[in-house]
């Protein structure tokens, strides 16, 4: 497989996928939770499968395009988990006309847009903000939040579902109790929403989506569904929070060797933003880095190169900074892998990608 290689490839080990999606599946199971998992990682239909394989029958997308495109593959219990865009709410009307979609509002505009359009009945949900401070109405707000119920409810097309979160901060920690302590005091501030408001309406279910939490925290108390996506390939950011280890990172960008500069102790790789993006976290003396660098082996990849990252990106270029021994095993016209700092992105930029077993794997972006 890597002899057929000549450019930046997303790589995937599809026995790693596989196990990282058995296990959510399993966690949500164990729990007595709603799995709905967020596909805006993958952005794959052959991969979706997977999902349906063990029983998943929700999906969470981020956008109407994402939806139409996975609707179009057999999926019809969609919820697009993004503020509601008035721009499109002809396609979701359409979309709503087909399958069983549920969207997310936060303002009294996005319901008043949606009481008005000609749509079946279409599940909603409250974006809440429980600390990420992105966007959402504030998890104390109670009383925005019963007049935005109020006005659900009002309406015949509209069926109120319960409150949305995406506790993003977990991503800006840097140990998993930290993780465990943001989701604890997010389901806590939920539950005394719900309890604040509980006359409004027979169904307030809590959803919860991000990908730390969901992989750290054992009990779902006070959590009614699930909605992770980045867990199906992890990543560096997922490892370096404590999330994952590097052993369940399931993608990597194998990239060619052009340039050996040994005075210096750097590789420049055929590699840069348009595929990588310029995420970034950073060493510990506070530098940027933008990937880790794994040797690419007949059926994947090694575990991490010591002393080794990716210290700088331009459009097509990408700088490694390693060590004389790492240098002396490589010759110009390699290829090198690198495990991506933030997999969403990268598999967005790169479009489809090659299982270490040699299977071309394509994504909704694919044909554009």
């Amino acid at each position: 497989m890597l002899q057929k290689l000549t450019r930046p490839t997303l790589l995937l080990d599809a026995e790693k996928c596989r196990n990282n999606i058995r296990r959510m599946q399993q966690k949500a199971a164990a729990q007595k939770v709603i799995f709905r998992p967020h596909f805006k990682t993958h952005q794959s239909a052959a991969i979706a499968q997977w999902y349906a394989q063990g029983g998943t029958n929700k999906i969470t997308v981020s956008s109407v395009s994402m939806a139409r495109y996975f609707a179009s593959h057999g999926w019809n219990d969609i919820l697009v988990a993004f503020p509601l865009n008035l721009a499109e709410m002809h396609r979701f009307t359409r979309l709503a006309a087909e399958i069983r979609l549920s969207v997310v509002v936060e303002n009294i505009e996005a319901v008043r847009a949606l009481a008005t359009a000609s749509i079946r009945t279409t599940g909603v949900y409250l974006k809440i903000d429980a600390g990420y401070h992105r966007t959402g109405v504030p998890v104390h707000d109670h009383a925005l939040v019963q007049q935005l119920i109020h006005a659900i409810d009002k309406q015949p097309s509209l069926r109120f579902r319960g409150f949305v979160v995406h506790n993003g901060h977990t991503y800006h920690t840097s140990h998993p109790q930290q993780v465990i302590d943001i989701h604890r005091h997010s389901v806590e501030a939920l539950n005394k929403l719900r309890q604040a408001v509980s006359a409004q309406s027979d169904e307030m279910l809590i959803s919860v989506g991000d990908t730390p939490s969901m992989s750290l925290v054992e009990d779902f108390k006070g959590v009614d569904e699930i909605r992770p996506g980045n867990f199906v390939f992890y990543d560096v950011m997922q490892q370096q929070i404590g999330a994952c280890s590097y052993h369940d990172i399931a993608v990597a960008l194998a990239c060619p060797v052009v340039a050996i500069h040994k005075q210096r102790n750097e590789i420049t790789l055929y590699g840069g933003a348009i595929h990588l993006s310029k995420e970034s976290i950073n060493n510990a003396d506070g530098t940027p880095f933008y990937g880790k660098i794994v040797s690419l082996t007949g059926n994947g990849w090694s575990s991490p190169w010591p002393d080794s990252y990716v210290k700088a990106l331009s459009q097509e270029h990408g700088i490694v900074r390693t060590t004389p021994e790492m240098i002396s095993q490589i010759s110009i016209g390699d290829f090198i892998g690198i495990l991506p700092i933030h997999s969403c992105l990268t598999t967005h930029l790169m479009r489809d990608m090659i299982t270490t077993a040699g299977q071309a794997i394509t994504t909704m972006q694919s044909s554009k």
